[in-house]
């Protein structure tokens, strides 16, 4: 049976983390974002169908790509940290299913393409959100943004159409100064209901 973990983690996870918009100049190294892809495949996804697909882009021929898909808002933040994730999704994840789950049921999504882009958006999204957890424990900072258009990026870095994105992440250590106040969040009785 697991234990509640302490006080100091869940700050680092939660409490006391922020989403950042200015970065040191410390890089992320390359065994880094291993370390994290190896840490978020872990977490759970219905029929464990991992749709998610991460590009982890780090080089200035990288960034050169992406730039013009990024809002104007969105693109200082997104450029100057050390590492920028697309979060995508497989178009045809169920492809994979008789490799990761005891039965095949590929047909049922295959056959079914509003249920297989559902299933692929969700799980996906609780993938990037593994992937945030999972820098947070490393000790990196990120940023999330949908602030881009995910035409452009797809149009450059997935144009054989498998691949879509879905939402993107700066990655690195969090610069301080550049943190914004926190914003306000729903308390329980508004967000809540217990049944």
């Amino acid at each position: 049976m697991a234990l509640p973990i302490n006080n100091e983690v869940i700050d680092q996870l939660f409490l006391k983390a922020r989403s950042h918009n200015g970065w040191t100049p410390e890089s992320v190294s390359d065994e880094q974002i291993q370390r994290l892809y190896q840490i978020l495949r872990q977490g759970p996804t219905a029929f464990n169908c991992c749709p998610a697909r991460f590009v982890f882009i780090r080089t200035p021929e990288g960034r050169e790509r992406i730039k013009p898909a990024l809002s104007a808002n969105n693109a200082d933040k997104a450029l100057s940290a050390p590492v920028l994730a697309v979060v995508a999704y497989d178009v045809v994840w169920f492809d994979l299913i008789p490799k990761l789950f005891p039965r095949d049921l590929s047909g049922m999504f295959r056959d079914n393409e509003a249920l297989a882009y559902t299933t692929a958006m969700r799980n996906g999204s609780f993938q990037g959100a593994y992937m945030m957890l999972a820098a947070r424990a490393l000790g990196l900072d990120c940023g999330p943004m949908s602030g881009f258009n995910n035409e452009a990026v797809d149009k450059e870095f997935f144009p054989d159409g498998r691949w879509k994105s879905n939402f993107i992440c700066a990655i690195g250590h969090g610069d301080p100064a550049a943190i914004r106040p926190q914003g306000p969040r729903l308390d329980f009785d508004t967000a809540c209901q217990l049944a």
